[in-house]
This record gives C-alpha cells, sequence and structure tokens, in this order.
C-alpha cells in the first residue's frame, strides 16, 4: 500500500515538473520566433529615436548592466559577511532567530515595497535623485535576504570537525573562516548570488521609481544619472507606447534580448563558480 502510494506521488510531481517545463519552453520558444526577426547589429549597438519606437536598444542593454553589477557589488558583500555573523559569531538565541524571521520575511515582500523604500531613502532622504546609485541600491536590499539565507545555508553544510581542527593548530577564529570554512562555502554563496542577479536584471517596480527613465538615447555619464533599463523599457513598449500595435517586433526582441541577458550574466557566475570549485578542490 505504502509503495502505491509512494509511486502515485511520484507520479503526480513528475507530471506536474513536465507541466511546468513545457509552459515555461512554450514562453520561450514563442519569445524566441517573434523576437528572432528585431535581432539585428542596429537594433542592438543604436540608440533609439521616436520615443523607442524605432532603432535600437543599446542604452537599455548597458543600463541594465550597469544595474546588475553594482546591485551586486553592493548585496553580495553585505549579504556574505551578514551571513557569516549570524552563523560564526552571534549567539543564537531568540534575538537571532527573530533577525533571521525578519531575513525570511523579508524575502517575500512585494518589489513595489522595495521600491517605495528606495524612493524615500536613496531619492527623497539622502537626495541621490532618480539615480543608478538609488536603483542599485534599492535592488541590492530586494535581493539582499536571497544572498543571506543561501550563504547561511552554505556555511552551515560547511563540517564542524574542520573549524575544530583549524582552531586546534592554533588559528584564530577569523583565520579559520578565512583559511577553512570559506573556501567550502563559497559555491553556495554564489548560488545565492546567482539567483539574485536574474531576479535585479527583470524586476521593474523597484526602478520605476528610483532609477529608470523610458527615453534617453545617451548613455550615463556618473551614477547620479538616469538609466534606461530593459525591464522597464519593455513594460513601457507593451502597455503604455501609443504604437503598441505596430511595434510588436521590438517588444518580443526587447524581451529575447532581456531573456539573452540574464541567461548570460547567469553563466558567467556559474564559470566564476565552477573556476572556484576547480581551484579549491571542492
Amino acid at each position: 500500500m505504502k509503495n502505491r502510494e509512494s509511486h502515485t506521488g511520484f507520479t503526480v510531481m513528475r507530471i506536474i515538473t513536465y507541466i511546468i517545463v513545457l509552459a515555461i519552453a512554450y514562453i520561450l520558444l514563442d519569445i524566441l520566433i517573434k523576437g528572432i526577426p528585431a535581432i539585428s547589429f542596429d537594433f542592438i549597438f543604436d540608440a533609439p529615436i521616436k520615443s523607442g519606437a524605432e532603432d535600437g536598444i543599446f542604452p537599455a542593454i548597458l543600463g541594465t548592466v550597469y544595474l546588475v553589477t553594482l546591485t551586486i557589488a553592493f548585496a553580495l558583500p553585505l549579504g556574505m559577511f551578514s551571513a557569516i555573523y549570524l552563523t560564526e559569531y552571534a549567539s543564537q538565541n531568540a534575538i537571532t532567530r527573530a533577525l533571521r524571521l525578519a531575513i525570511v520575511t523579508l524575502a517575500g515582500i512585494p518589489s513595489i515595497v522595495f521600491g517605495l523604500f528606495g524612493l524615500g531613502l536613496f531619492v527623497l532622504f539622502l537626495n541621490f535623485g532618480t539615480s543608478l546609485l538609488s536603483g542599485s541600491l534599492t535592488l541590492a536590499f530586494l535581493i539582499l535576504p536571497t544572498i543571506i539565507v543561501s550563504s547561511e545555508e552554505a556555511l552551515k553544510s560547511v563540517p564542524q570537525y574542520m573549524r575544530e581542527a583549524s582552531l586546534a593548530l592554533g588559528a584564530t577564529k577569523w583565520q579559520t573562516i578565512y583559511k577553512s570554512v570559506l573556501p567550502s562555502a563559497l559555491p553556495g554563496m554564489l548560488t545565492g548570488a546567482i539567483l539574485g542577479i536574474g531576479r535585479a536584471a527583470g524586476e521593474t517596480a523597484p526602478i520605476l521609481l528610483t532609477a529608470a527613465a523610458f527615453f534617453i538615447p545617451s548613455l550615463p555619464h556618473s551614477v547620479f544619472d538616469q538609466v534606461m533599463a530593459l525591464p522597464y523599457h519593455l513594460y513601457i513598449l507593451t502597455t503604455q507606447h501609443p504604437d503598441a500595435t505596430r511595434i510588436e517586433h521590438m517588444q518580443y526582441g526587447t524581451a529575447l534580448v532581456l531573456i539573452s541577458l540574464v541567461i548570460g550574466l547567469n553563466l558567467i557566475a556559474i564559470y566564476l563558480r565552477i573556476k572556484l570549485r576547480k581551484r579549491y578542490n571542492w
């Protein structure tokens, strides 16, 4: 009876998995078929004209890369050091349990709330204005819970005997963490960064209020300039542009470029993780 129930459960899960994979494959195939005709050298490397209805999306591509790069630069060190403190230094008491609950809760907050937070803190209170810096900091806070949780789990997966052996040989607490624990935990930490890259590159609501502009044909000159970004550009093209039905090919082309950019950034992060794994013989 138990074997039959187990088999039925696995069959149901397998069917659900196949349905999800087929749905995603259909969406990607639809974007690929309708987006490829729009892809050209001019579309990738030219600036937009006529409110984005013609020519290229290069400022939006570069703006997205800038946003994601700065976001990871802010969020990854902060998330890793927070996880190290919570796992290796903080006492395991009610306060740390409350902190972990708060972090997990933050991971489920809608992105528009982070956008309002960034608008109030970075744009208005700190007077950074609607800028690349404000958007990057807002996205950093958005993905920070994911990085902290994944980094904590990676640190907890390191066997305790590695810490005890290092301390027994006379190493300090920090030397033990830096030389023994971190090299073993880095793959899991980078997994959190990979997940964060995908979310930061695809979010529209936070940058809508803090960083993005729909039509700026020039490139940003500093972190205090507004930027174009692919998610916001695609949102405007599909919902707000007066010629939305006429420029469907540009909508699908922009979506295809955005997906390709996210996949490319993820592949770079995965490559770095593999290189580190080989270096430390994980």
